[in-house]
């Protein structure tokens, strides 16, 4: 790896950490009671925001070039490849006459 390479990677790395510090100040401190909690649901959803925004400020460091428009198109893929998950099971969809659908008949 050439001399120029290792600091645009130094460059980049910096550029994350200041980007998520940047993002995340805020929301740790709206969500400092759910990240230090008991309740380990509400724990686990303020982590997964924190991850998320790491990996956003990681798109916004390593795409310093693209458009706007491509990053966002990026970080959009990356949630579409996860599975959709359900907060609390009435959050679960019912089927169309509005019984459970996973209900005996």
């Amino acid at each position: 790896m050439s001399k120029a390479d290792k600091e645009d990677d130094e460059g980049t790395i910096e550029n994350r950490v200041y980007l998520f510090e940047s993002l995340a100040r805020g929301f740790v401190e709206k969500a400092a009671d759910d990240l230090s909690g008991k309740n380990p649901e509400r724990r686990a959803r303020a982590l997964k925001a924190l991850a998320d925004l790491a990996y956003v400020s990681c798109v916004v460091a390593d795409t310093g070039q693209a458009s706007p428009k491509a990053v966002r198109r990026r970080v959009l893929a990356a949630i579409a490849l996860e599975a959709p998950v359900a907060e609390r099971p009435e959050d679960e969809e019912s089927d169309e006459d509005g019984d459970d659908p996973h209900a005996e008949d």
